[in-house]
């Protein structure tokens, strides 16, 4: 289904890179690991402790293999350090619509500007590269800092999905928000706006 997707895409700019996640990257993303348990805190699939980020990396690996995703790991040039990982998923070349998301960054790379810069070099690529129509973002409903995030960069609500997925350990249900860009909203402002928040 994605036999075109470019699979050695290597993005960046001045300040980071963006490369293919590799399974010896547990080393990289270990500090984060170890230290930073509540990165995972609204997601189903954990890269908390040395075990879960081995097994995160290997499944992000498979779908990889399957041509449904494309992980990336996210290394900040400024402090020569690795932040965290991104990933476009549930990708769907003949329909032009992708989503992003699996997005976690260390704490020290929070609110620096970095998570923009990301966004912009994969919205770029999506859009201007794949040439995607869509490009989709979902969140638990409960995750201010990310909606928070996601709303900065120029996406649209569209909705919540109610009681749309399970939650890790817990009976409760999450609700997942629905956000997008379409094509022309980034040709026509969502690109300009975003590069003038990263200058």
């Amino acid at each position: 289904m994605t036999t075109n997707f470019p699979q050695n895409t290597i993005l960046e700019d001045e300040s980071i890179l963006l490369r293919p996640l590799q399974e010896t990257d547990v080393e990289n993303l270990l500090e984060i690991s170890l230290n930073e348990p509540e990165t995972w805190e609204y997601s189903l699939v954990r890269a908390n402790g040395k075990d879960n980020l081995e097994n995160y990396i290997k499944l992000a690996l498979k779908y990889k293999e399957n041509e449904t995703e494309f992980p990336f790991i996210v290394f900040d040039k400024k402090s020569g350090k690795y932040a965290g990982s991104t990933r476009f998923y549930d990708i769907n070349l003949p329909f032009k619509t992708l989503q992003l998301g699996y997005t976690w960054y260390g704490k020290d790379f929070r609110g620096t500007g970095l998570n923009k810069r990301c966004k912009f070099l994969l919205l770029e690529f999506a859009f201007e590269t794949l040439g995607m129509e869509r490009v989709e973002f979902r969140a638990d409903n409960n995750n201010q800092r990310s909606i928070a995030a996601m709303k900065s960069i120029g996406c649209t609500i569209e909705g919540v999905m109610r009681n749309h997925m399970p939650t890790l350990g817990s009976d409760v249900r999450r609700d997942s928000i629905i956000l997008s860009i379409l094509r022309e909203e980034w040709f026509n402002s969502v690109k300009e706006n975003l590069k003038k928040k990263i200058e």
